[in-house]
């Protein structure tokens, strides 16, 4: 091979024998230093080429080379099943996970940003007169030298009242009045001790002493008493005269106690959940929910606390930091310059009060405000803040804080930050692999993400993107289309080139709409509303006394740049007045229900009024994306119901009767039918000495879950396992007689799920995928023709052929007399909705008004919209030649 030929090989990524997941021996080159997208619809095996292949190998790779007492640090990597991969750089994956949700994570950590403005506060704040200089640590409220002592660096306080463990004070003890009691036995066993202790459990919560009331709830003392289980209040203090032998010894524990006890150590994210609901929250009185100290919040730059300039929207903050930047920052009133006798008498006082024992550091913290010394610290520190700043500005996220928690970020924002990180560390000859990078975007704020791509590449680097925006693979180098279908139906690599080389490819669903067929389906006329909902005066985060009015009995579809208040609007207000006028609880928000490391900080609530006509809403139906479990013994099948009635199947054969079993001994949940080595897992841990333990298959059931006797048992030649184990599309065939499995079954197959298999785990489905299954089992249900049907963003990860599936079963919603309204940004559902609203006309503080409402024609002709040319495009028309200005 000539030089010029090892060149050419060279500039390629060579993968031969790719067959992980559903891929059939896969052979493709793939260019480097390119801008590449996997395209394909959901299921077809683009992730698993890209991700569970390219990176997967990589990653192995890089695990190979570290020392073995780094490698056991790191959680074991599996071998991808490829026969070769040639030309691999390494590669960094930039994907839509959260990971673990934690309230102290947030945009500034993710970031690094909040580094910066610790050392800028430490190094060029302005101190008041005598305090001690501070380190950068001090600024930060996850360290013990930084957070507030009174809510320890979260921002709020929490107590237990009896209004909270007590919500129902007409309820007697026995009838659980006191919600926060454990339940099942745990609860019983204290209501038992009670007895024993000669407390009344039978009258009414408000009608006991207010001194056995307070005892109960907050003592803290542990009395051991004898408990006699079963027995009647009668009974019991009987046996205590005769001195009967008593069923155990039980330990009383303080409602209030067992609370706070459980809350601070329990393993479990679900009973911490549970009691959380118990703690009542409100902002931090001592820091004003800015977490730090009193000390550190003395410090100011540019006339701000560091809380509260971490709360400053980015576009807000750059502004701020403008002038130290570039050295021209107005210099505040003059800090005395303390003697060094005086520093080291602070920093032995500092060591005795447990604070840091650092060395005293330079005078330039203690010389005067904005001293030359303080002027350059500062114009460096904040020149590179603005740099950084700017790059999270261009990717359209300048209306976030820095203080913003990560678990209220949506999975596309989480990894815009992270993108932004990486364009700010120069790499180069490095393979990012990023998952649908635009997902949660704008179409306005797509081509700021497209610059940051091209930023990347140019700096030497190659993309590999999984992606299903048209507007993205009409800008690559080059489009890897896996399919053709989902699932078995998949896994082929149908063409590897230049985008416009797809187009000949007549098996392709990518290029069907890639080149302009079936834009938006705009030929049917739009529905006429049967009523309005109005929403009046509302106030929350962005949004500031607008009123909105949805119409009834057709397809809203709610619009506007990422931060302009569509999920303000729509996920929260709306959600939160409908549910009250029905009466029932809001759901949680996303930042409330998955942060395990503390309690639901105070709600924020919604300030408005529903009207109009609203008694044409009787039911609320929330469609979001959060998992349909936590564990891997959640799935698809036990979520939709569906597999109640396959086991009631298998219980019915001549087998089972014949063995007496029921249909709860085909569950892998119950100790009789499952594996008793995996206790119905279908995997075990091997610990392995000095080395992180592994998961392999059951060496007994061999992942199949199930005990051998309970898979003798078939039902028309498939056993339990084997049923678990089809895809849906599969089991829709196999099942075809069956009205009760068949079903649930079809309406996954029409919403574009079949490729999935019925005994998938819950943890290995994304956002869309958890989303489209709870529609799937909504749409199970009788349709009424009064319910609100609400969702966010639900094309997110859909490929536009399954954006159509999807939008076949929304339709039909609307046909049986519902309303529907989804926050979008695929202007291909906008332009097919009845009604559109789109807020902004920017974000956060630019955000939060309606700038139109109307027929989607309507509001593609408005002015001063960011979405109007997107949606004239999708509708074939011609746009307001002022619009986005």
């Amino acid at each position: 091979m000539n030089t010029r030929d090892e060149r050419a090989a060279n500039a390629f990524v060579r993968v031969r024998g790719a067959r992980e997941h559903n891929l059939k021996n896969v052979d493709v080159d793939i260019p480097r230093d390119a801008l590449v997208v996997f395209s394909g619809v959901s299921g077809s095996g683009k992730s698993s080429l890209a991700f569970g292949t390219l990176y997967a190998e990589a990653q192995r790779r890089y695990f190979e080379s570290v020392a073995p007492y780094a490698r056991r640090l790191i959680d074991q990597v599996g071998v991808p099943a490829v026969d070769s991969i040639d030309g691999l750089p390494p590669a960094v994956a930039l994907q839509q996970q959260r990971g673990t949700p934690s309230t102290r994570s947030s945009v500034g950590s993710v970031t690094t940003l909040s580094s910066l403005l610790r050392m800028l506060y430490s190094r060029a704040g302005h101190y008041p007169p005598e305090q001690a200089m501070l380190f950068a640590e001090d600024f930060s409220p996850n360290t013990a030298q930084g957070a507030c002592p009174t809510c320890h660096g979260l921002g709020h306080v929490y107590e237990v009242t009896e209004r909270t463990m007590v919500p129902d004070d007409s309820l007697s003890i026995r009838e659980r009045a006191i919600a926060a009691w454990p339940p099942a036995w745990q609860g019983q066993n204290l209501r038992d001790i009670l007895v024993t202790l000669g407390y009344d459990v039978d009258i009414p919560w408000r009608d006991l002493p207010r001194k056995a009331r307070d005892w109960i709830l907050f003592t803290e003392e542990q009395p051991t008493v004898p408990v006699y289980a079963g027995f009647t209040p009668e009974e019991t203090r009987a046996a205590l005269r005769r001195k009967t032998t008593p069923s155990y010894q039980g330990t009383f524990m303080g409602v209030r106690k067992y609370v706070l006890h459980t809350f601070a150590t329990t393993q479990s994210a679900l009973t911490k959940k549970r009691v959380s609901r118990f703690m009542a929250g409100s902002v931090c009185p001592a820091c004003d929910g800015k977490r730090l100290k009193r000390e550190a919040l003395s410090v100011r730059f540019a006339g701000l606390d560091i809380g509260a300039l971490s709360r400053l929207p980015l576009d807000r903050l750059a502004e701020v930091l403008a002038p130290a930047a570039a050295g021209t920052l107005r210099s505040e009133a003059p800090t005395p310059v303390r003697s060094r006798a005086a520093s080291r008498q602070d920093a032995a006082q500092r060591v005795a009060a447990g604070g840091a024992s650092h060395a005293a550091s330079p005078d330039v913290r203690r010389t005067p405000a904005l001293s030359e010394e303080k002027r350059i610290a500062a114009q460096r520190i904040a020149h590179e803040v603005l740099a950084r700043v700017d790059t999270l500005r261009g990717l359209g996220l300048g209306y976030l804080s820095l203080d913003r928690a990560t678990p209220t970020l949506s999975p596309g924002e989480l990894q815009r930050l992270r993108l932004a990180t990486q364009i700010r560390s120069n790499l180069f000859g490095v393979v990012y692999v990023l998952d649908e990078p635009s997902a949660g975007l704008h179409p306005a704020d797509a081509a700021a993400l497209l610059s940051a791509l091209d930023a990347l590449k140019g700096a030497g680097n190659s993309l590999f993107v999984v992606e299903h925006d048209l507007e993205v693979m009409r800008r690559a180098d080059w489009i890897v289309d896996v399919g053709p279908d989902a699932g078995e139906q998949g896994g082929q690599v149908l063409y590897s080139g230049p985008p416009e080389g797809l187009r000949r490819v007549a098996a392709s669903h990518t290029a069907r709409y890639l080149f302009g067929h079936d834009l938006a389906r705009t030929d049917r006329h739009a529905r006429e509303p049967a009523g309005w909902l109005k929403l009046e005066g509302v106030v929350r985060n962005n949004l500031d006394d607008i009123d909105a009015a949805f119409p009834l009995g057709v397809l809203t579809a709610v619009t506007g740049v990422s931060g302009s208040g569509k999920s303000s609007l729509v996920s929260q207000a709306l959600i939160e007045l409908v549910a009250a006028h029905l009466g029932h609880e809001a759901p949680v928000a996303d930042d409330e229900a998955d942060a395990p490391d503390a309690p639901a900080a105070p709600a924020g609530t919604t300030a408005g009024r529903l009207a109009g006509d609203t008694a044409r809403i009787r039911r609320l139906v929330q469609v979001d994306q959060k998992p349909i479990g936590r564990t891997p013994r959640s799935n698809l099948a036990t979520y939709t119901g569906l597999f109640d009635a396959v086991r009631k199947l298998f219980a019915a054969t001549p087998a089972a009767r014949a063995r007496r079993y029921d249909a709860g001994r085909f569950s892998f949940n119950v100790a009789k039918g499952r594996c008793p080595t995996c206790e119905g897992e279908g995997f075990v841990s091997v610990e392995l000495l000095f080395m992180p333990s592994v998961y392999a298959p059951c060496p007994d059931c061999h992942g199949a879950r199930y005990n051998a006797a309970t898979l003798k048992v078939d039902w028309h030649g498939r056993n339990i396992a084997q049923v678990l184990g089809m895809t849906v599309d599969e089991a829709c065939a196999f099942f075809a007689d069956e009205p009760a499995v068949h079903r649930p079954l079809d309406l996954l197959r029409l919403i574009g799920l079949g490729y999935l298999r019925l005994g998938q785990p819950a943890t290995e489905l994304s956002g869309g995928e958890a989303q489209r299954i709870k529609l799937a089992t909504e749409l199970q249900r009788a349709q009424r023709g009064d319910t609100l049907y609400v969702l966010d963003e639900p094309t997110t990860g859909l490929h536009p052929s399954d954006v159509d599936k999807l939008m076949a079963q929304l339709e039909g919603l609307v046909g049986a007399g519902n309303t529907v309204v989804v926050v979008e940004h695929e202007m291909r559902v906008v332009a097919r909705a009845d009604w559109v609203i789109d807020l902004g006309p920017g974000a956060g503080g630019e955000g939060g008004r309606i700038v139109a409402s109307g027929p989607p024609a309507e509001v593609a002709r408005g002015a001063g919209s960011a979405t109007a040319p997107y949606l004239a495009r999708a509708l074939g028309v011609e746009a307001n030649a002022t619009e986005g200005k």
